[in-house]
């Protein structure tokens, strides 16, 4: 047993978290030192910056670093042995050893979170992961299950537009790029120009002469880490015309035979970089492999044998073509011949292989494959039973979930018309209360004929599992989704195509949404009668999926109405469950659909709402978010409740006659709700800006007639350059004249012509209410990482966020 991963784990302060592991709940609750820049100064700060840095989507995520100060330097004991001070190695570590070291620590969801951060950031990610303590390595096909990438390859026509699909599901060719020997050629580095656009350079794998890459290597050789190249279907942008994957081997394949094995039977192509073949060129022959085989020599090195790779290469069987030498020529031209070969690759040869059939192969060469666990594989038991058997997405929501169709927007309509009262005309008031009260009770007694149907006694039997069983379970149930949506594409109209997507949508919100009305129905009856009995438990379990970080929706996004005994009654559990610390700050972020709402609130916080259909957020949910002891003087509350709503001025909403009012009653409902509104607004539409700011304002203004005076920050996305300060400031000014002459405007409208300013009605400071954050992407996307502007931006604006936290 090898001790240098405790070694290292201990010096990297991961110890405690090997073997219980770090979760992501540990990772996104809001700390110190989330908002805070104190340098590292300690090896054992790096895991925490390294992460902090990734969760916010930073590019400089992997050149994290500490500086030893002067106390530092002077505690150790330079006359020791041991202890080489003139050795800038023992000050610094690799950076594929803090994300080994990571993802040795982590369970199977931070696992998830980490990988999906790593590919928008365009990072390789762990295909193989190596642990020197058992030595044995780990596929790690959970943890790319989150991994979706839309693409467009040239041979898709351009009438069916591009690919969108989860990665594992994905059929590529496979390219691995591996070392026999010693070798002076940088793999990482010739793989990341070939990955890049010649205009647009970027490190996708790690190599020496990045900030630390020189250090070496201490517990990530024989790491696997796989990236993926896929293009725009832009000719005059894209790298190779069709996507494929690409696998990197860390060490010297004589010293990982089973990860070489792999990639042998895995891949369509495999390059061995070499300087000598005279080593262990035995490896190379007596592979039994799929593959075909490149061998990329250093002709320059001192110990390069020609003779030896003749023969070799007549063992092998191989070509001319399957030879390639890097002589005196400029990296340029010998990265061109491998685009070349690549591309070649791409032409001619039909292996290709996709993640999730490859656990076959690992299980046949004893590696071990993280899903393997007995939590995942009954969770995905249990979401298989559920999901099996659905051949009609829309006839299964009728028999399995019949609380939440045509009965429950009948009872939203009438719960509306309850308290508007709009269609009263001539009759009394009390009559008319009464006759809908009456209509009420006889939908909710339809709603109790129904018996708890199979599909929700499973889904509620596997809720009451274990906590991890249980997120296993939901993460299961959730990647379902994109299969509910194969909807004809042959649609006359929008209207149609919309309502289609819609009915074919099926996810966790459903579930939880039969839940409530399940639970609403139940309470409707007599206490003593079983069907109540039955249900009273439902309010508890939802409440505990908030505290595991799953949203609860808030309003039902298809009914356009709150569940509103069933709201009360979780969030009763939730209270109780986080006593005594169970003071709340609420945040809400509005905005126009498609303006990057939820990926801020991802950034920000690791939130991730709901999402319709892949498509939109719908209706309104909430998520709960933990602060720790060490902050909560400061923030003035124990928990961060955030609310994503749907996007306001929907498309799909416009057709609608009453789509103004939608809108109205959900930006009221929301801020009113909430201490600190977040508007988000894109620049580049100035007319939908406007259209936003009139229903922001006309919430606030009720607001205020009620005595809530709410915080506003107004978030201005994809700003061209944040650094024009006098631009910025002439765009604060026109924003605050249109507040005001929309708050005039409203107050009019709502007969309270009192107010004449914003500030009238808002606590808004123009100089401090405004943020400006550039583009999401640098470059074009998919293989564009996130623009290191647009995560540093939200960063400052997160930490400010924490300040106006500390002042509600």
């Amino acid at each position: 047993r090898d001790d240098t991963i405790r070694h290292l784990l201990q010096d990297l302060g991961l110890e405690q978290h090997y073997p219980n592991k770090l979760s992501l709940k540990d990772v996104l609750q809001i700390d110190m030192r989330s908002v805070t820049d104190e340098p590292a100064q300690f090896l054992s700060s790096l895991p925490w910056l390294f992460l902090k840095k990734l969760m916010m989507v930073n590019v400089t995520a992997r050149s994290v670093k500490y500086s030893c100060n002067d106390e530092d330097w002077s505690s150790l004991d330079i006359y020791n042995d041991t202890f080489d001070f003139l050795n800038d190695q023992n000050s610094s570590v690799n950076p594929l050893d803090i994300v080994t070291a990571l993802f040795l620590c982590s369970d199977g969801f931070l696992q998830q979170e980490m990988v999906s951060k790593m590919s928008m950031c365009q990072f390789s990610v762990p295909l193989l992961l190596p642990n020197s303590d058992t030595q044995q390595c780990m596929f790690m096909l959970w943890a790319m299950r989150d991994i979706v990438k839309k693409f467009r390859p040239h041979s898709l026509s351009e009438q069916k537009g591009f690919v969108e699909e989860r990665i594992v599901h994905a059929k590529l060719p496979l390219v691995s790029f591996v070392r026999l020997g010693n070798c002076n050629i940088s793999k990482s580095q010739i793989l990341n120009k070939l990955l890049s656009n010649p205009k647009q350079y970027h490190d996708t794998f790690v190599h020496r002469d990045m900030d630390c890459g020189d250090v070496p290597r201490k517990i990530s050789n024989g790491l696997v880490e796989m990236s993926w190249y896929l293009p725009c279907g832009n000719k005059n942008i894209d790298v190779f015309p069709e996507p494929v994957a690409f696998a990197n081997l860390r060490g010297d394949i004589s010293a990982f035979e089973t990860q070489y094995s792999f990639l042998c039977q895995t891949s369509t192509a495999v390059f061995v970089f070499f300087d000598n073949l005279d080593t262990n060129y035995k490896l190379l022959t007596n592979q039994h492999a799929n593959a075909q085989f490149f061998l990329v020599g250093n002709r320059q090195s001192k110990v390069f044998n020609l003779e030896q790779l003749k023969r070799t290469a007549s063992e092998m069987s191989l070509k001319k073509n399957n030879i390639i030498l890097k002589t005196n020529q400029n990296d340029a031209n010998f990265v061109k011949n491998l685009h070349s070969t690549v591309n070649y690759i791409l032409n001619n040869l039909p292996n290709k292989a996709c993640l999730e059939g490859m656990d076959t192969i690992a299980h046949e060469l004893g590696i071990q494959v993280d899903e393997d666990i007995k939590e995942c594989q009954k969770a995905k038991k249990n979401a298989h039973f559920i999901t099996e058997e659905i051949l009609d997405t829309m006839q299964f929501k009728q028999d399995q979930l019949p609380l939440q169709g045509k009965i429950w927007k009948d009872l939203a309509k009438l719960e509306k018309e309850e308290c508007r009262l709009r269609k009263a005309g001539d009759q009394n008031i009390e009559t008319y209360k009464s006759h809908l009260q009456m209509k009420k009770t006889e939908l909710r007694k339809q709603q109790s004929k129904y018996d708890i149907s199979e599909a929700m006694s499973c889904f509620v039997s596997a809720l009451t599992t274990s906590d991890q069983e249980r997120s296993y379970f939901l993460k299961w149930i959730e990647k379902y989704k994109e299969k509910s949506q194969q909807f004809s594409e042959n649609k006359e109209e929008i209207a149609q195509l919309d309502q289609q997507i819609s009915n074919s949508s099926l996810g966790i919100e459903h579930f939880l949404r039969e839940m409530g009305q399940l639970y609403e129905a139940a309470v409707s009856l007599p206490e003593n009668s079983e069907s109540h009995q039955q249900m009273l438990h439902l309010p508890r379990l939802c409440a505990q999926l908030m505290l595991d970080g799953f949203p609860l929706e808030l309003v039902d996004g298809d009914a356009s109405n709150i569940p509103l005994r069933w709201v009360s009654d979780v969030l009763h559990y939730l209270n109780f469950l986080v006593q005594p610390n169970n003071k709340i700050i609420v945040v809400t972020v509005l905005g126009v659909q498609s303006t990057g709402k939820s990926t801020l609130l991802d950034t920000m916080f690791g939130v991730q709402f709901a999402v319709s259909s892949g498509r939109r957020t719908r209706g309104a949910f909430m998520q709960l978010i933990r602060v720790t002891e060490d902050i909560r003087k400061k923030l003035g509350c124990d928990c961060l409740v955030v609310i994503d709503t749907e996007g306001l001025k929907s498309p799909e909403l416009a057709k609608l006659d009453d789509s103004h009012e939608h809108d109205n009653e959900l930006a009221t409902l929301v801020v009113g709700l909430s201490d600190i509104t977040i508007i988000n607004i894109a620049m580049e539409n100035s007319t939908e800006m406007k259209d936003v700011l009139q229903i922001v304002v006309h919430a606030f203004l009720r607001m205020k007639e009620i005595g809530k005076k709410p915080k506003c920050q107004f978030v201005h996305q994809n700003v061209a350059d944040v650094s024009a300060h006098d631009k910025n400031m002439r765009d604060r000014k026109l924003l605050l004249e249109q507040l005001n002459e929309m708050t005039e405007a409203a107050a009019k409208m709502e007969n309270k012509e009192d107010y004449k300013m914003f500030t009238d009605v808002m606590e808004y400071d123009p100089e401090t209410c405004n943020w400006y954050i550039p583009g999401l992407w640098h470059g074009n996307p998919p293989m564009a990482p996130v623009n290191a502007g647009y995560s540093e931006a939200v960063y400052d604006f997160k930490k400010n966020m924490t300040d106006i936290i500390g002042k509600c």
